[in-house]
């Protein structure tokens, strides 16, 4: 058997063979707490009769498998997730028994317990090859068929699938082996979906129901999240921009909402933001806000609730042939999510949030060695897997607004209408999409799609300006470049700004919208103006690409950055800061003070997250090790003085004292937190909730001021899933040997831990502001076990733990050295690993670099 990573081929293979009719699941959830009983009916046509294939199934044991009313031994065509299938008919009948296991990981049928009252919830997470862990399938997007599901299961659960659940009957047959009565659910049948987006989930969770108008008729609503959470659930907003979103689409596509129902539960442990299961989107339990949050999260939560509402078109009523164009799935639910937001709710900056937050994760990926074309070549499971990243979301997101305006909008959403009714029910490749789009708007977009989808990279873009001796501008051009590994110039349409400073405000003067193409663009349109003290390329974000200041912009930013009537050019100008500053063009300890210059009175709060992200980035690695001592102590001062002059109960504050907190290590920092934790400091406004208490105990536990005893006695307070995830980080970060070591050894050496509090752990493993050498006994112990890791774990697990325990605050040339020879060593391990070492690695070349650049101010 070739195994459970499918390729491409196969898969291509496998449905030019076969068509799936419909899949009867029956599953029972009774039999404990490690597994559980699966029997699936799939009936399916083959092309060539007498050929042979396989089904897909990933558990412990397959008790029986009949084929059109043969028996198969099971030991005989059971190897690797593969159920081998010969001498097959025109029409077939399978029928599957098995074994299914419960994961901790977040990947297949999870299994939660619930710490603070005992109760299980299950959920599903299939994307990309997981159905297969719980009911045996043909696991590829395009052999769509109908599911019909049964499930037993305690009688006081909820359970939830892709259909509106059906009142529950006796199964009297059926034994809980835990007590308690057991019920049996019979969902109706779905329409023709692909597997990836099937769904159960179950337990006692709670539930608050409502209803939304829609094309097609009435839809049932239901927001759901465990009972323990139940007090803290806002289902309004929820629901408000639920029903937002289904009118926003629903005119936008021209195509009435698909399914008969629309479940949103939130889940424990979750590894993603949400999935777009057809009719029950599962999205991850942190979006039910327990304690208070900063503006950023909620507007992020309702840009995950459209991301999803809009999946359930484009995704699941019209879904890809493969997963190369995983991109244009998720790009498109980026892309009109955001454009929902703007259009339809209350957060009409969501393009600027675009811009501040996604458009940096996507430089940031793009600048990587595994950077990869917009379409990428998945030639098979495992490379689709490690895909999941900021040119499959953001760049991609950001290519289809510009596609926006390259055919206009009008014509852009003709075609999507046009797509939709053409494809409704099916797959498809980008070219079916594209081809509509050509109907509608009469451009050619191959020579679009070469350049911006077919290759990789992200383009540079600077003035080039001289001044006459009046003070006017004598010539302008735009000079665009790209680095040599990825040289395709690329057209952008672009604006440049110029800015004055008028009473105190840097104000825009004078706006020039322009196309610019290839090395050199001419901006004829400013020549002969006066030289403004900023010019701004790329104003207003238009472009997908990197930004560069002329010698005058650069030192009127540097000290009138507050001076911006605009958040968005402010942001721009910081983010080509930060640009310099990652490219070795600025000296991070000059980044940290521009920074530290921005914070105070800064009211975007996506903003203000990105800005403390990235100078507590650019203090601890990016500095030289020689002063970075004195430039972190100047940080956490600037922090602790921004927190302090806050508006009290703003969102500015929150963040701010979580980012001091996060560095606090001086005495007096330390007896702050501590006053802080305990209540005999009070900082007008904050409110020391109980999140807000683990941010402080962290703090204390980083400074090495709490210890074991304490955290355990905190972590009793707040008997919750929560609370023992931050109980674990809090462990962790402790700057001892021993702690790091029981952190490692937990997480890395043993595989016990859930992948929640697997998660928690690394955090406070790799976070080492005030001792990184507690890290450097782990350079070579992770080169040493992290492909033993890989081939043992579950993919999400076996990336957390190469992401999350390789030991980059040490960014030393010894860490390098170690990555380095490790890939040399080791070129036929999975491209997926290769590509996960590779990236740890270009950080710390990055770090480096920047850290030598620092040196020499």
């Amino acid at each position: 058997m070739p195994g459970t990573n499918l390729t491409r081929d196969e898969a291509t293979q496998r449905s030019q063979l076969l068509a799936t009719q419909s899949y009867d699941v029956a599953l029972d959830l009774t039999q404990g707490a490690e597994t559980f009983g699966t029997r699936s009916t799939v009936r399916f046509t083959c092309a060539e009769p007498g050929a042979s294939s396989w089904i897909d199934f990933v558990g412990p044991s397959v008790r029986s498998v009949v084929l059109n009313g043969r028996e198969l031994d099971p030991a005989e065509v059971v190897a690797d997730g593969r159920i081998a299938l010969t001498d097959l008919a025109g029409e077939n009948e399978l029928t599957v028994e098995a074994t299914g296991a419960y994961m901790n990981t977040g990947e297949g049928l999870h299994r939660f317990v619930d710490p603070a009252d005992g109760e299980v919830y299950l959920y599903t997470q299939f994307e990309v090859p997981d159905s297969r862990r719980m009911y045996a399938v043909f696991e590829q997007p395009d052999l769509k068929a109908t599911f019909t599901f049964s499930v037993t299961a305690p009688a006081h659960w909820q359970v939830i699938s892709n259909e509106p659940t059906p009142e529950p009957e006796p199964a009297p047959e059926a034994t809980n082996v835990d007590g308690g009565d057991v019920a049996l659910w019979r969902f109706p049948s779905t329409p023709r979906i692909s597997s990836y987006i099937t769904a159960l989930v179950a337990g006692p969770y709670d539930v608050v129901r409502d209803s939304v108008t829609t094309r097609a008729g009435e839809v049932p609503l239901g927001v759901f999240c465990r009972r323990s959470l139940r007090p803290y659930l806002d289902a309004d907003n929820i629901l408000d921009v639920t029903k937002k979103g289904f009118a926003f689409f629903e005119e936008e596509f021209d195509q009435a909402y698909p399914f008969s129902k629309y479940d949103q539960i939130f889940t424990p442990e979750y590894n993603m933001g949400a999935m777009e299961n057809a009719g029950c989107v599962t999205i991850v339990e942190n979006y039910v806000f327990r304690s208070k949050v900063t503006e950023a999260i909620v507007e992020r939560r309702a840009l995950t609730i459209l991301h999803e509402l809009a999946h359930m078109w484009f995704g699941d009523l019209v879904t890809m042939r493969w997963w190369d164009d995983l991109w244009l799935n998720e790009s498109f639910a980026e892309w009109s999510s955001t454009a929902c937001q703007a259009e339809a709710t209350e957060w009409k900056d969501a393009w600027t949030t675009f811009g501040t937050a996604e458009k940096a994760w996507a430089y940031r990926q793009d600048q990587l060695s595994s950077t990869h074309p917009v379409a990428a070549d998945m030639v098979d499971l495992a490379a689709v897997e490690v895909n999941f990243d900021g040119i499959t979301y953001a760049k991609g997101a950001s290519v289809l607004k510009q596609l926006v305006a390259y055919v206009g909008r009008e014509p852009f959403r003709d075609g999507l209408r046009a797509y939709f009714r053409k494809h409704a029910w099916g797959n498809t490749t980008l070219a079916d999409l594209l081809a509509e789009l050509e109907t509608t708007s009469g451009r050619d977009l191959s020579q679009w799609s070469q350049v911006w989808l077919e290759t990789a990279g992200v383009n540079t873009l600077a003035p080039e300006v001289e001044v006459a001796e009046d003070g006017t501008i004598s010539s302008l051009t735009v000079v665009q470049t790209a680095p040599g590994s990825h040289p395709t110039l690329r057209p952008h349409r672009l604006a440049v700004g110029a800015y004055e400073l008028e009473g105190g405000a840097l104000r825009r003067v004078r706006r020039v919208e322009l196309d610019v193409d290839g090395e050199r663009t001419e901006v004829a349109e400013l020549v002969g103006t006066p030289m403004p003290a900023l010019l701004l390329v790329n104003d207003d974000d238009l472009a997908y690409a990197k930004i560069r200041l002329d010698e005058r912009s650069l030192a009127t930013a540097l000290q009138h950055i507050r001076s911006f009537d605009d958040s968005l050019a402010r942001a721009l100008v910081l983010g080509a800061a930060w640009d310099m500053t990652r490219d070795g063009e600025m000296p991070a300890t000059d980044y940290v003070r521009l920074v530290l210059t921005a914070l105070p009175g800064e009211t975007d709060s996506t903003l203000l997250r990105v800005l403390v992200q990235q100078v507590t980035s650019a203090a601890l690695t990016y500095t030289a090790p020689a002063h970075r001592a004195g430039v972190v102590a100047e940080l956490t001062a600037g922090l602790r003085s921004a927190s302090e002059g806050a508006a009290a109960g703003s969102d500015a504050q929150l963040q701010l004292v979580t980012a001091f907190a996060a560095l606090a290590r001086s005495e007096a920092d330390v007896a702050l937190v501590r006053g802080l934790l305990t209540g005999d400091e009070v900082l007008e406004g904050l409110t020391v909730d109980q999140d807000m208490r683990w941010t402080l105990l962290n703090s204390l536990a980083a400074a090495g001021a709490a210890d074991e005893p304490e955290i355990a006695a905190e972590q009793e307070r707040d008997n919750t899933a929560t609370g023992r995830e931050k109980a674990a980080r809090a462990h962790a970060v402790r700057p001892t040997a021993e702690a790091r070591e029981a952190a490692w050894v937990s997480a890395v050496e043993k595989d016990g831990l859930s992948n929640a509090v697997l998660a928690a752990t690394a955090l406070g493993f790799g976070w080492a502001p005030h001792d990184a050498a507690l890290l450097e006994p782990y350079v070579d112990r992770y080169h040493q076990v992290i492909e033993k890791v890989w081939d043992e774990r579950t993919h999400h697990i076996a990336e957390s733990l190469a992401v999350g325990f390789y030991p980059l605050a040490v960014a030393s040339p010894e860490l390098l050295e170690a990555s380095e020879r490790w890939l040399a060593d080791h070129p036929d391990v999975s491209n997926s690993l290769r590509r996960t070492v590779a990236e740890n690695r270009d950080a710390v070349a990055r770090a480096l670099k920047a850290q030598a650049v620092d040196a020499a101010r």
